[in-house]
């Protein structure tokens, strides 16, 4: 018997087929769980943010599209969903607004900590999709754009300090860059569930 793809299952979940979710959930409960730890959760957090995936998967009236890209893709971007709307319902539930009068001279929220969480989770996602989009590339070309975008060096300093022509500097940025554009592009087209 052929095993199912991804994109049979969630067809099959569409129709209320409860195997397929078993199926889906034993192919992915890893990956859900390293990633909702991986967020900052603890081991029960993470395992409720796993409930929490195979639930909406499924409810959602909505469910993956391939033309957006791969499965596993948006699965990962579901997850990151649900753990942002878990946290700020967990810093909602923490926090207690009370009346300050220097709140409404200065215009600052005693809430505004919100954003700053969510800009922190996205920080460390949008930096775990770089790493991956990295390994696309050679060591050369990481070395590269490290040169070239973190330490400042120009690309004269650095085709001096690695020994090569300026245009072969050239020429190997162009690919890096082509490179990593193809695989955040990606990326970020399969993180629109």
């Amino acid at each position: 018997m052929q095993p199912y793809s991804d994109e049979q299952l969630m067809q099959l979940i569409k129709e209320k087929q409860s195997f397929a979710l078993r199926i889906l959930y034993d192919r992915y409960v890893r990956l859900v769980y390293s990633f909702a730890v991986k967020s900052g959760g603890d081991p029960q957090y993470a395992q409720d943010i796993v409930q929490l995936v195979f639930t909406r998967l499924w409810t959602m009236e909505k469910g993956y599209d391939p033309d957006k890209g791969k499965f596993v893709n948006w699965l990962l971007t579901v997850t990151r969903n649900i753990v942002i709307d878990q946290l700020r319902k967990q810093r909602n539930e923490n926090t207690t607004v009370s009346y300050d009068e220097r709140t409404l001279d200065t215009g600052h929220s005693p809430i505004h900590g919100r954003d700053e969480l969510e800009d922190e989770i996205t920080r460390r996602l949008l930096k775990d999709e770089i790493e991956a989009a990295y390994r696309h590339l050679s060591a050369s070309q990481v070395q590269l754009i490290k040169l070239l975008y973190w330490e400042g060096y120009t690309l004269n300093e650095i085709a001096g300090h690695i020994g090569e022509p300026l245009g072969t500097v050239k020429s190997r940025l162009h690919q890096a860059l082509k490179t990593l554009r193809k695989h955040l592009t990606l990326a970020e087209r399969s993180e629109r569930p």
